[in-house]
């Protein structure tokens, strides 16, 4: 009697000999594509917004490049919505995947990925300051295992002031909420007199952690007289974005925020680079390195777009006149 697996194995090979005459004489079985992978760890919330303007700008940037996921390639996505404890962990559980290739978005993953991970290559997306930070030696040259693209552009908190100056010609004190856990404080306090010289204004700081301090903060805003308030973007922000666009339209504030996608919940105006454009740029590096270039020879990019946003139904609410100038400027008004 014949074995079952001598069956199989007969089958087999009639399978490899019909698969040898169709590619014709002297032809070599191709070779299965290699399968890459590549972890991505984010502070915020993998929500659908989430999705529509980081990781499927990525995604569509990889598949321009001729990668299509569970063929050749593999994204394993953590989110740490936006608790920054939990970074490292996720951080450790996407590393025993054994991943090709590491992307973080925003300061923070960045930062943890640094002190973690000394030879995997990096890509550092939506960073500020890569120098500052530690991430590279140079943008030119960033001579570790770390490249990407920086989100912040020179003078770009500067401009945000200006444009609440435009629209509320009058104002004197304006102030800045801000994450300490994603931005400190030290790297802004420099431009402090520069924008007192230039835009004729004082700005105070005010840092918030989560929601405990979203009242104390307005509460001390309300003591100072603030006449406008610049709200930094990062996870916790973005979560907490309902609850701090009603405070600013409870305290009668201006506000001009760091994305479009943060003006949903009443904020006035958003100044900041198209993330999407970023992410989508980002497969690049992805790409150049799983083709061997080591990412300290890639240069660090700066993203290359701003974007101008109005929110003319929170103007409405606040009883304020978007002038002219500001409204032709703008790459989308909400009305």
């Amino acid at each position: 009697m014949t074995s079952g697996r001598a069956r199989l194995s007969r089958r087999a090979a009639m399978a490899t000999a019909l698969a040898a005459l169709a590619m014709g004489p002297g032809a070599q079985p191709r070779a299965a594509a290699p399968m890459s992978r590549l972890g991505f760890l984010g502070p915020g919330t993998g929500d659908p917004i989430s999705l529509r303007t980081i990781i499927e700008p990525l995604r569509q940037g990889l598949r321009d490049l001729g990668y299509v996921e569970e063929r050749n390639l593999v994204i394993d996505v953590r989110w740490a919505d936006a608790r920054y404890e939990r970074l490292p962990g996720l951080l450790d559980e996407l590393l025993k995947l054994g991943p090709d290739v590491l992307m973080t978005s925003e300061a923070a993953p960045a930062m943890a990925a640094r002190d973690a991970v000394k030879t995997l290559p990096i890509v550092a997306v939506a960073v500020d300051d890569p120098v500052g930070m530690g991430l590279a030696q140079s943008h030119a040259r960033p001579g570790g295992n770390i490249t990407g693209i920086a989100a912040a552009f020179t003078g770009l908190l500067q401009k945000r002031l200006q444009l609440l100056k435009e629209v509320v010609p009058t104002a004197q004190r304006m102030a800045l909420l801000y994450n300490p856990d994603s931005v400190k404080r030290e790297s802004m306090v420099p431009s402090v007199a520069r924008w007192k010289q230039g835009l004729g204004i004082n700005v105070q700081f005010h840092p918030i952690r989560g929601p405990d301090d979203f009242e104390p903060a307005f509460a001390a805003l309300a003591r100072e007289r603030a006449e406008a308030v610049v709200v930094l973007a990062d996870s916790m922000t973005w979560v907490h974005r309902a609850k701090l666009g009603e405070l600013c339209t409870q305290h009668r504030l201006p506000s001009v925020w760091g994305g479009g996608i943060f003006l949903d919940a009443g904020g006035l105006l958003s100044y900041q680079g198209d993330f999407p454009a970023m992410y989508r740029r980002a497969a690049v590096f992805v790409d150049k390195i799983l083709k061997g270039t080591p990412p300290g020879e890639i240069p660090f990019e700066q993203g290359t777009k701003l974007e101008l946003v109005v929110n003319l139904k929170a103007a409405k609410a606040l009883g304020i006149s978007i002038p002219r100038s500001v409204l032709v400027s703008a790459d989308e008004v909400i009305e």
